[in-house]
């Protein structure tokens, strides 16, 4: 993988093409991030704690998931490579969380904390801008997730699962995929088989 070589990579082409940075500059911000590998299914967030860092993941996937009072697990978000997760409202507002976050595979992250996420907000404008853009591609997908529970059926939902993100459905495990597309595993293996 090449994060190994260079943890950094990945953030520095995202920055870099996001927004005008220098090379000086461009160390300063990476230097705010730590870097980390976790292994299948580590917990980076118990829910109930206060989230301290948003991630960038170099490879691998985690997901923000919640607990429904029966102790059903359900999906709120995946975050791939070269995006930015975090359980949002705990992180932004530090107040306890609701979702937990796992690394469903052996990843590679870089994370940042709260007050520095902020230090680089305060020291280079253009993150605000980027970090903005990020925000709404985020809510964006968020709406169009939840509309898609809502309107669609099952089949349509794992279409669209395999128009805008096929290799997730190659790569996770199916109990995660039919979790975050809100149908059983018997109904996922079948839509599978159809293809």
């Amino acid at each position: 993988m090449p994060s190994t070589q260079n943890p950094y990579h990945q953030l520095q082409q995202f920055i870099s093409a996001a927004m005008p940075i220098d090379d000086e500059q461009l160390d300063i911000f990476c230097k705010k991030f730590r870097h980390k590998t976790t292994k299948r299914n580590e917990i980076l967030l118990q829910a109930g704690d206060i989230a301290p860092y948003i991630y960038f993941v170099n490879s691998g996937c985690l997901r923000v998931f919640m607990l429904d009072v029966n102790g059903k697990e359900s999906t709120r978000f995946l975050v791939t490579e070269g995006r930015f997760g975090t359980a949002f409202p705990s992180f932004n507002l530090q107040e306890p969380s609701l979702a937990a976050i796992q690394s469903i595979e052996p990843s590679d992250v870089l994370y940042i904390s709260q007050h520095d996420f902020h230090a680089l907000l305060d020291t280079f404008p253009g993150w605000e801008h980027v970090y903005r853009i990020s925000l709404e591609k985020d809510y964006i997908a968020s709406i169009k997730r939840i509309e898609s529970l809502i309107t669609m059926d099952a089949k349509q939902r794992y279409q669209l699962l395999m128009e805008t993100s096929p290799t997730l459905i190659q790569r996770l495990p199916s109990k995660i995929i039919a979790d975050y597309l809100g149908i059983s595993q018997e109904t996922l293996s079948r839509l599978k088989s159809k293809r």
